[in-house]
């Protein structure tokens, strides 16, 4: 009987299996009864051939292998998984037709199933899949189809925390291919956007960075991306920053902010900027991985979060700037976007927060040795440095044209004592600070005007940059005054003399120099027609500052002879002789109580400019006067060259009155050498005085129209009006000529001054402001009636002239034989 029933039901399955559909049967045949074997390949060409000769039953296919595999996964029937995955694979290669979109949902349903698996070996077997899958090219976009799910599972197996080492490395392969698949198969798809999106950025881009921070030799794959060959796929490292140039290469403009934004996440998250050398490795290869018309972006978003962390700790701003700066070297030149003035306002912004901050811990840890306050003013100076350098290579990206609109813009920032005219803010910054931001700013001007090459020095010397430039150069500070000839110097030399000028010396024969130089041209000597005294003016009073270093003369005499170089004419010779002969009247009469190494300094200046201009324009007896003067000061008064004053061991004479007139350069002599070689001399005769203007009132020190004044007042004079205001005048004394010298409390007033019109603008009533306005108009209105009715009266007429008298308008009569007129009008 069981022989019977047995019979009876495998004739019905015989039965039953005719029945079953053709699709059903041909799947069913290429699993074999013992899934070692692997697939059945005779019966998987039958069922490829079938699917391809009816594309229709490709959707049912798919469908009834998830089914089988669904349930092979639950029962852990890993063998049949795999001949099924590798059974889909064969058809997703063979079929390419309209009908293989549902399939591909069947597939991805697979392969998801898969990737749910806790088994390391099911996730790397979808994950191949799905890679094989994304480098098939469809036909026809896909308009439903997401992939929010692969991106969360492979981007969960790059942080994959496996125990296994090896499993680990391979589970994180897995899913940075994955990554990379998902990226391939959607970026190039406009209907597929929805990868730039922030939820899957903020997904791929940390995952791609956590592998990367395993590279270890980051300084060999800095550049543009290399093929990697097979040892290195197997990388994570390598694989992921692959993957994440590919990236950052199909990002375009409105996708940068989504796919730059998470790696700043990622570098505060885990703390990556200090140190840094992670933060700079990753935006090295954004800026060679994206399009060049796109670096301007990067370097604005990193802007931007640069002031979002205005307020951590100075390491952290540093490490973030210096990654600014590694953008900015990379970009192109040109690349920095229309936005110039804003990414130069933000860096001097933060520029001036840096000085804050350490001034304001300076003033908290004043009375106090505190290790900690060091460090961190030691910290900020790296900040500014950083700042500094990055402005420099923005300023060499940049056109001429938009680097003279930079240097007037910084320019605007330095601070000078005395004016308002400045556009920062240093009102919380005292003495100290502002003097720390006037350095760091000219610094960075400094850095701008490096390799600046103009045609024309108008061009490279505006009026309206080179007043406010040749106003540090007087001020109390000897650095300052270097920064700003250094400054001038980057503008003037135009022929790259300046490197064969350096050191303050007396050269033997300038042609060994090979000075480059050209004829001044028309707009040159007309600039130094206009601006020309405004230069000597700032030399002559720089060489006269008590606490000049040997380096202030070097520069100094540099400026000299580059003007000599690139401006000079006959007129200019002649001036520049006025300025050098003035030095030395100054260093022996002086006037200004110089210490004796200055006056010294001030002489071997005048020497070896004058050695260096007699050679320049080449007359025979100007140069055998100079010549012969300095072989008498190495004889008798060696102290008077540079090659014996700046040493570190020097004698020093006690007086310069007892020297004789050989070792001085004269003005007659000069004057009849030039003049027999056709210059005009007439100007050399007279002495130079410097113009007098304000600006020694806003550099803080005495003015010139002062101590002229205080000389007439002390000279006796034969008029009687003189003596008259000599008996009335207080009695000169060293005291009274103190308190008129120093311009301290004077200061102090005008600040007090400004202060309370300033509160009284700020905190007054508007009508009692309106109020005293009126006023003062009124007044003013009265003295300028007054002042009219005196000097302008009608002319007199025969007629009469009309006159109140007590209230009654009255007519005066004027003879005409009384009457005066003009000369012109008689005849």
């Amino acid at each position: 009987v069981p022989t019977r029933i047995s019979l009876k039901r495998m004739r019905i399955c015989c039965c039953c299996g005719a029945l079953r559909p053709r699709f059903k049967r041909l799947v069913d045949n290429i699993f074999p009864e013992d899934p070692k074997d692997g697939l059945v390949k005779g019966d998987m060409e039958k069922l490829t051939f079938y699917a391809v000769s009816a594309p229709e039953k490709l959707d049912r296919i798919g469908t009834y292998l998830a089914d089988k595999l669904t349930r092979d996964v639950v029962r852990h029937r890993t063998g049949n998984v795999l001949i099924a995955m590798e059974a889909l694979d064969q058809l997703l290669m063979a079929c390419h037709s309209q009908s293989i979109k549902p399939f591909v949902e069947s597939f991805l349903h697979m392969v998801a199933k898969l990737l749910e698996s806790g088994e390391p070996e099911l996730q790397m077997l979808g994950t191949n899949s799905f890679v094989k899958f994304a480098n098939i090219e469809e036909d026809t976009p896909s308009y439903h189809r997401r992939y929010d799910f692969f991106v969360s599972r492979f981007s969960s197996m790059c942080h994959s925390c496996y125990d296994d080492p090896e499993v680990q490395r391979e589970i994180r392969v897995a899913g940075i291919r994955g990554i990379q698949g998902v990226v391939r198969k959607t970026v190039n798809d406009e209907l597929q956007a929805t990868i730039w999106e922030p939820q899957h950025m903020d997904k791929i881009v940390p995952s791609l960075l956590f592998n990367m921070q395993k590279l270890e030799d980051v300084d060999s794959r800095i550049g543009p991306p290399s093929s990697p060959d097979g040892d290195k796929e197997e990388n994570p490292a390598v694989l992921a920053e692959n993957c994440f140039r590919e990236l950052l290469g199909r990002a375009t403009y409105g996708n940068m902010s989504n796919a730059v934004r998470p790696v700043f996440e990622h570098l505060d998250h885990h703390h990556l900027w200090d140190p840094n050398e992670f933060a700079v490795h990753c935006f090295k290869v954004i800026m060679y991985s994206i399009q060049a018309q796109y670096s301007h972006h990067v370097i604005q978003e990193t802007l931007a979060h640069l002031d979002v962390r205005k307020k951590d700790s100075p390491r952290v701003r540093a490490g973030i700037i210096q990654v600014l700066l590694e953008a900015v070297a990379i970009a192109a030149k040109g690349s920095i976007g229309p936005t110039v003035l804003e990414v130069f306002n933000t860096l001097l912004k933060h520029l001036r927060l840096s000085v804050e901050f350490e001034a304001g811990e300076r003033r908290g840890s004043m009375g106090s040795v505190n290790v900690s306050t060091s460090t961190k003013d030691n910290d900020e100076r790296i900040v500014q440095n950083a700042i500094i350098q990055t402005i420099g290579f923005f300023g060499s990206n940049l056109p001429d044209y938009q680097r003279s609109e930079i240097m007037m813009f910084i320019m605007g920032k330095v601070p000078v004592f005395g004016t308002t005219t400045h556009t920062l803010d240093t009102s919380q910054l005292g003495d100290l600070g502002t003097r720390r931001i006037q350095i760091m700013l000219l610094r960075s001007l400094l850095m701008v005007t490096s390799g600046y090459k103009a045609k024309t020095i108008v061009t490279a010397l505006p009026a309206p940059f080179l007043d406010p430039i040749l106003s540090p150069s007087l001020m109390e500070d000897y650095e300052l005054r270097q920064l700003v000839l250094e400054i001038m110097h980057n503008l003037t030399d135009r022929h790259d003399n300046r490197a064969k000028l350096r050191g303050i010396r007396i050269i033997p024969d300038v042609a060994d120099l090979k000075i480059k130089r050209e004829k001044i041209s028309k707009q040159d000597a007309s600039f130094m027609k206009k601006n020309g005294q405004q230069l000597y003016r700032h030399i002559y009073l720089g060489c006269k500052e008590d606490d000049n270093v040997q380096k202030n003369f070097e520069l100094l005499y540099t400026s000299l002879a580059l003007i000599t170089i690139e401006l000079a004419n006959e007129e200019v010779v002649i001036d520049l002789i006025r300025v050098a002969i003035a030095l030395q009247d100054n260093a022996i009469i002086n006037e200004d109580n110089l210490p004796m190494f200055h006056r010294c300094a001030m002489m071997a200046l005048v020497a070896a400019y004058l050695n260096f201009l007699s050679q320049m324009i080449a007359v025979p007896a100007f140069c055998q006067h100079v010549s012969k003067v300095i072989e008498i000061r190495t004889m008798e008064a060696p102290y008077f060259l540079p090659e014996h004053i700046f040493r570190d061991k020097c004698m020093l004479p006690k007086s310069l009155e007892k020297h004789e007139k050989n070792l001085y350069f004269l003005t007659n002599k000069i004057a009849e050498s030039l003049g027999g070689s056709g210059y005009n001399v007439e100007k050399l005769t007279v002495p130079y005085v410097p113009q007098v203007t304000d600006e020694d009132r806003l550099s803080r020190r005495k003015s010139i129209v002062d101590t002229v004044s205080i000389q007439v007042d002390i000279l006796p004079g034969s008029n009687p009006i003189d003596n008259m205001v000599s008996t009335t005048t207080e009695e000169i004394t060293f005291e009274a000529l103190k308190k008129a010298i120093d311009t301290n409390g004077m200061e102090e007033q005008e600040k007090e001054k400004r202060r309370l019109v300033i509160e009284k603008f700020q905190k007054a009533p508007f009508e009692e402001i309106a109020a005293q306005c009126e006023t003062k108009a009124n007044f003013l209105h009265d003295r300028l009636a007054q002042i009219l009715e005196l000097t302008i009266r009608p002319p007199p007429s025969p007629s009469g002239t009309l006159t109140i008298t007590s209230g009654h308008a009255q007519y005066q009569s004027v003879p005409v034989y009384e009457m005066k007129f003009p000369d012109l009008c008689v005849y």
